[in-house]
């Protein structure tokens, strides 16, 4: 067992509850995971934090334009936000909601106290505001006179509100730069923080607002509500138990170990955060990592740029679906340089899919596990004499969970990552070296092939710990192969070469990531991109209004129009899919075929409703995957200006395969 380390507290900051959830929102999280497991193998008692920002302007116009009250509008994306985090198999100790009876009065009772201490003023405040990112500006913080972090117009408000006395703080928090220099990382945004904030003159910051309805009240004063920023950041305390009867958590944890967060909002991290806990006496985190943003075609995927239509997959559960959670979370873990920008796009998450999850690390061990079986009847056999090559192989072994740890210490999951996958490289390479295929020729080799197995098994073994709090999938299903019982394997005690009992049962590995075609996979990506981008379109009031009026729309020639493949088909069978409200999966006979289609009319047409019918398809149209499953054409359907859609059908019965014309 690992020897005991004490308590490891990390956040996420935590997520605006807007909009549709992308994989940026994911990359934070995942990373948190991530560390928070590893650290927990090390011997920590961790408490990983997450959560849900509810309150606000956005939030209020969102609820307001889809004309629900903002708890009814934010309750479905937290459900949905939650599905996330299981499917990428995120463990979270505590998921909180700003809008939580317990954090509604902590945060009243925490902003009296201020306000009792004189830390809080009311004045008159006018700013720039921009409504997306929920953030005030100076002029000079503008760039272009837009918001610098989205890039939207700001408007000027003026209002009554609360202040609180941020300007008093800048000396301090320099000096807590000054003395903690690993406080704010990576270095870039302390000096961010420092030549464009504090250097230029902290100014008051209004911590409430009139014109917003939608937030936490300040109890002694109705008329007026926290602003968000505020209410947000003491989750990381009131999630604890601050301000409440029982402050046990809080006593065990704070102060924060880590709190993670995107550089866009470093800012009220790295200086309102720590300003307001000085003002309450209270010890400040340990330190703050502002991390780079996820680029999507050379754009950020940020909180107020997430209705952004991308020719990428960008829906973490959908990417999931199609490739693991495995896949996703070692893009994401291993892709992204961590402190700086990173790009994703559908080629770059295949080919790290193809090239180290399928060739080096999978082909390693359904390669190794085969050659036991049919070797040694899928006995270990033990290791005999050290010869050739195996030093190296050892070598690189034994300095492994040394490099990982400084990798994770500077929250570096990349270059861990590269640290493990260097030990799976050398394996492979050991193979070729050894040509275990030519050491089974001979009986007398035989002593030497058990060795060399020993060696590889042992290699897979220790990696598979190591991986085991970034693959949280794969890499239990490589020890279970290896006849190790996973669930015992909670810490990095057995990484020391020659655990591996001989004569443990070895079953072959199935493999674990099998290789992708890669240019039909873009291609069936790119499709369901432009179906969704129609989708959207057509959902638009503005597409309804098009569609009945008398706008001159685009002509085609009747070579276009012969282009394309009509035929009568017959529903043999039609079935809902699966966790896909609007999908129905129907069995359709156009002639001699029978094809799968996928159609979004499980609104308007019940599956008993459509056994039977005859429905006209497009032939001809490139298959693609739709929830998994492949459609091999589209149903045509009728839609009116409601939206109400039906389908297409014959007068006759023509029977199934004839060409419409």
């Amino acid at each position: 067992m690992a020897e005991k380390k004490g308590t490891y507290f990390i956040t996420t900051p935590i997520y605006y509850t807007s909009g549709k959830w992308h994989i940026g929102h994911a990359y934070t999280t995942v990373v948190c995971d991530a560390i928070s497991r590893y650290r927990r193998m090390l011997g920590y008692d961790v408490f990983f934090l997450t959560g849900t920002d509810e309150h606000g302007q956005k939030v209020q116009e969102k609820a307001r334009e889809a004309g629900v009250s903002p708890k009814k509008f934010v309750d479905p994306l937290v459900d949905d936000l939650k599905s996330v985090w299981k499917t990428l198999d995120v463990k979270y100790d505590k998921f909180i909601r700003t809008t939580d009876d317990y954090h509604v009065k902590s945060v009243q009772k925490i902003f009296r106290t201020l306000y009792e201490k004189g830390k809080i003023y009311k004045s008159v405040y006018e700013g720039r505001y921009c409504t997306p990112c929920e953030a005030f500006w100076t002029v000079s913080q503008l760039k272009d006179g837009r918001c610098p972090d989205c890039g939207r117009e700001v408007t000027v408000q003026k209002e009554e509100g609360y202040f609180f006395r941020l300007s008093e703080y800048a000396d301090r928090i320099l000096k807590l730069y000054e003395d903690n220099p690993t406080f704010l990382q990576p270095k870039s945004r302390m000096n961010e923080m420092i030549n464009n904030f504090i250097k230029p003159g902290l100014q008051d910051l209004c911590v409430s607002r009139t014109s917003v309805d939608w937030g936490i009240p300040v109890d002694f004063d109705p008329k007026h509500t926290i602003y968000v920023w505020v209410d947000a950041l003491f989750n990381y305390i009131t999630a604890l138990g601050y301000g409440s009867d029982d402050t046990s958590l809080f006593e065990k944890y704070w102060p924060a170990s880590l709190h993670l967060t995107a550089k866009e909002i470093v800012r009220f991290h790295a200086i309102v955060w720590p300003a307001l806990l000085m003002a309450l006496d209270l010890p400040l985190p340990k330190q703050v990592y502002g991390h780079g943003w996820l680029l999507i075609g050379g754009d950020k995927l940020s909180k107020s740029k997430s209705d952004k239509i991308s020719t990428e997959l960008t829906d973490p559960k959908e990417l999931v679906e199609r490739y693991g959670s495995d896949a996703i979370r070692y893009f994401l873990l291993r892709e992204i340089p961590f402190g700086s920008d990173g790009v994703y796009t559908n080629d770059s998450l295949l080919k790290r899919i193809n090239g180290d999850l399928a060739n080096d690390l999978g082909n390693l061990v359904s390669r190794t596990t085969a050659m036991i079986g049919k070797y040694f009847g899928g006995i270990l056999p033990p290791a005999g004499a050290e010869e050739g090559t195996d030093a190296e192989l050892k070598a690189v072994a034994s300095a492994l969970p040394a490099k990982v740890l400084a990798a994770m210490d500077a929250l570096n999951a990349p270059d861990a990552l590269e640290e493990i996958f260097t030990l799976i490289r050398r394996a492979n390479k050991y193979i070729d070296e050894t040509m275990p295929w030519a050491l089974a020729k001979e009986e007398a080799d035989k002593p030497r092939l058990g060795t060399v197995m020993y060696n590889l098994a042992e290699s897979i073994r220790i990696s598979a710990v190591m991986l085991k709090p970034f693959l949280t999938v794969g890499a239990d299903k490589i020890l279970a192969c290896l006849g190790v019982d996973p669930s015992e394997v909670t810490d990095f005690s057995t990484v020391g070469f020659g655990h591996l009992a001989a004569g443990a049962k070895i079953t072959v590995c199935p493999p674990l990531f099998p290789r992708i075609d890669v240019a039909k996979e873009l291609d069936a990506l790119a499709a369901i991109a432009a179906a969704k981008k129609t989708e959207k379109a057509e959902k638009s009031p503005e597409s309804h209004k098009n569609a009945t009026s008398d706008a001159p729309v685009e002509e085609i020639s009747a070579e276009d129009f012969a282009r394309v493949r009509l035929v009568t088909g017959k529903v043999e069978a039609c079935e809902k899919v699966e966790n896909a409200d609007k999908l129905l999966k129907l069995s359709v006979r156009t002639g001699e075929r029978l094809r799968t289609v996928v159609s979004g009319i499980a609104r308007y047409y019940s599956p008993d409703e459509l056994v039977g019918k005859t429905v006209v398809v497009v032939a001809n149209l490139k298959p693609c995957k739709l929830r998994g499953i492949l459609s091999e054409g589209m149903i045509l359907c009728a839609e009116n200006k409601e939206g109400k859609l039906s389908i297409v059908t014959t007068l006759a019965d023509v029977g199934d395969g004839a060409t419409v014309r």
